[in-house]
């Protein structure tokens, strides 16, 4: 492992520079293969340390949870490692290949990934040999783009099933979510035909139902704000299993003097999965909310605990419902379902929990609200909106 380090380290030193267009690629290529023998490497070792139960020498149950806490890796990447040191020793050209440096390791775990351990059990019922698949997908590895393999893999997807019987939906879904240093988290699904019907469906009868005018959002984005939609519904309508005897809500960790304090104050909220945000999204998240007074001291430790306050009752709300009946910023209109309460003078600032001080938003116009723009009911009733450079939308009369 000296010697590892100490040719990390030489080539850390060399002058990049110095090299023609066709050295550095060179280098680049080379890189590349030492790469797939370094994960080559990890992948045996991984399944190694996972078969001797490694991971309980730092008082762990698996190698996955030791990957994410101990080497910091990601949920997704822990994972994909360890699946396919599982899957090693049943493709030994792909190993082989893999090894040399010829393969990668997304290549070798859109592999282990199509056909795990349950996909061979059933190749062994059926008395299919994994052999010939093996040596076909090692070929298309090294020779063929990266997406053919996946072409190449589901012929073996086939030969399971030659008759297209169906199979179980469950087992063919999947999603991964990863949570990155700022908080903001990415992810992918895979869903069979009927799953992501289901899911488009309901992602698009929120679309459709919210089309403010003027409404500048790409399609994706639309959608991605579709899909939080949809989980604010779910949390809000309480109908989600309990937690650890608590009903699954957002949770957020944020000091006093933070939550008063007028400035954005970035980096010190923290969420119960543990993001970190700004003081101005968690007085945004505060609008309406369950509140629960912690007294620290000054090693950390709980002293008090207040007893939890809802800022918004049911009753408040039903009656801003009442009036308000749908979100009052200037062409949106979506339903009240979809809306949190909004304190117009914050309740940190000695806003009252009032009707005459509240407001129906949805999601994303209570963030622009928090973000500068403003809401205000005139004495007739109506609701007017202002942007942060003290203009007001004004909503044009429709063309007849």
């Amino acid at each position: 492992m000296s010697e590892l380090q100490s040719a990390l380290d030489g080539l850390v030193a060399d002058d990049l520079h110095a090299l023609t267009n066709g050295q550095t690629l060179d280098r680049t290529a080379l890189l590349v293969a030492a790469r797939n023998r370094l994960d080559a490497e990890l992948t045996r070792t991984v399944r190694h340390a996972e078969r001797t139960q490694a991971a309980e020498h730092d008082g762990l149950r698996s190698l996955r949870s030791w990957l994410i806490g101990h080497v910091r890796l990601s949920a997704t990447d822990a994972g994909r490692i360890v699946r396919s040191g599982r899957a090693v020793e049943h493709f030994p050209a792909l190993a082989a290949g893999f090894a040399a440096g010829e393969v990668t390791a997304a290549q070798f775990d859109v592999v282990a990934g199509a056909v795990g351990e349950s996909e061979r059990a059933r190749a062994d019922e059926q008395g299919i040999d994994l052999a010939p698949f093996d040596q076909a997908w090692t070929a298309v590895a090294v020779q063929e783009p990266h997406q053919s393999l996946a072409v190449a893999v589901r012929a073996f997807e086939d030969a399971l099933d030659p008759d297209g019987e169906e199979p179980d939906p469950t087992e063919g879904r999947r999603l991964s979510i990863a949570k990155h240093s700022d908080g903001s988290v990415t992810g992918r699904f895979d869903l069979d035909a009927v799953g992501g019907e289901k899911v488009q469906a309901a992602i698009e009868a929120i679309v459709q139902a919210d089309r403010p005018k003027g409404d500048l959002r790409t399609r994706v984005q639309q959608n991605a704000d579709a899909l939080v939609q949809l989980c604010d519904n779910q949390l809000a309508a309480g109908d989600l299993p309990l937690l650890r005897t608590v009903k699954p809500h957002v949770a957020l960790r944020v000091s006093l003097d933070d939550l008063v304090d007028e400035g954005a104050g970035p980096g010190t909220a923290t969420t119960g999965f543990g993001a970190v945000v700004s003081a101005a999204r968690a007085r945004w998240l505060a609008c309406d909310a369950v509140v629960s007074r912690v007294v620290m001291g000054p090693d950390g430790v709980p002293l008090d605990l207040g007893r939890s306050h809802r800022v918004v009752t049911p009753g408040m709300r039903r009656a801003v419902v009442a009036r308000d009946k749908t979100c009052v910023f200037a062409g949106c209109g979506a339903p009240h379902f979809w809306a949190d309460v909004h304190h117009l003078v914050h309740w940190a600032h000695g806003g009252e929990t009032s009707l005459a001080n509240s407001a129906l938003l949805c999601e994303r116009h209570h963030t622009q609200v928090h973000h500068g723009f403003r809401v205000a009911r005139d004495p007739g009733g109506r609701w007017r909106t202002w942007r942060p450079d003290g203009t007001e939308i004004v909503r044009e009369p429709l063309l007849v």
